[in-house]
């Protein structure tokens, strides 16, 4: 083939990959579930199906490079409590597991939308999150453990201003842990229906040399119906034998019989 026509040819293929990777992304935008304001729709029961929770680090993928960026005295404290974690670790003693642990827990999750707010309630002793996505400043000076949470639209990405979080909550029961200078980034970004994309750059310049990052899918739960309850003070109690769950209450005896 002369360059004469090879030239032309070639910007015709360039012109059709182009179209149909345009096409390709285009289909891909079309399949999310959107709301009636064109917000990619968020909401259903959805559930993260690795071992974050247990320890960030166990998992290829999860954190950008492999590593944490500890500071050495903080690298020591970490340390310690992988060391005391059966006691150390606030979540064995059912505190609130904080933001991001609670996104990756071994528990779903269920998520409401609307205009100005983003909801999400936990199985896990009924915690719950409400994002803002009202454009208002949250308050000042305010600590609490699942800290206060302002998101906004970035195109089809939720991206989600996390702060005034406690010094006591761990990343994971491996004692990745954070001070109360934490600011967290999260964004949501929907893959496909069944698929949500998260991503948290974390901040804490008394415990991180640098900020970091970690991603993982969230998975739509197709066969649940709702949430059920997982109250973690009394499985606590009932492990240890502090007290005796009643059947008639609990659950439900063996062949439906009420």
């Amino acid at each position: 083939m002369t360059r004469r026509v090879l030239l032309p040819f070639l910007l015709l293929c360039g012109v059709w990959t182009g179209l149909a990777a345009g096409s390709a992304q285009r289909g891909a935008a079309a399949a999310i579930p959107r709301t009636p304001d064109g917000k990619p729709n968020l909401q259903g029961i959805w559930q993260v199906r690795n071992k974050a929770a247990a320890d960030l680090l166990g998992e290829k993928g999860i954190v950008d490079g492999g590593e944490i960026p500890y500071k050495p005295e903080a690298a020591a404290k970490k340390r310690q409590n992988v060391a005391n974690r059966k006691t150390a670790d606030p979540l064995n003693s059912c505190f609130m597991p904080g933001v991001p642990r609670i996104m990756y827990l071994d528990y779903p999750y269920q998520i409401f939308q609307t205009k100005d707010h983003v909801a999400i309630t936990f199985e896990w002793s009924q915690v719950y999150r409400l994002i803002y996505t009202n454009g208002k400043a949250g308050p000042k000076g305010i600590e609490s453990w699942m800290g206060d949470s302002r998101g906004h639209w970035e195109g089809d990405t939720l991206v989600v201003d996390v702060s005034g979080q406690k010094d006591t909550t761990w990343f994971d029961a491996a004692g990745t842990f954070h001070s109360e200078a934490l600011s967290l980034v999260e964004r949501y970004t929907m893959q496909n229906a069944d698929t949500i994309q998260y991503e948290v750059t974390v901040t804490d310049p008394n415990v991180f040399t640098k900020p970091w990052k970690m991603r993982m899918p969230i998975s739509r739960i197709k066969d649940k119906p709702r949430l059920l309850e997982y109250q973690c003070q009394a499985e606590k109690e009932e492990a240890s034998g502090d007290f005796e769950r009643d059947p008639h209450t609990w659950y439900p005896k063996p062949g439906g019989a009420k």
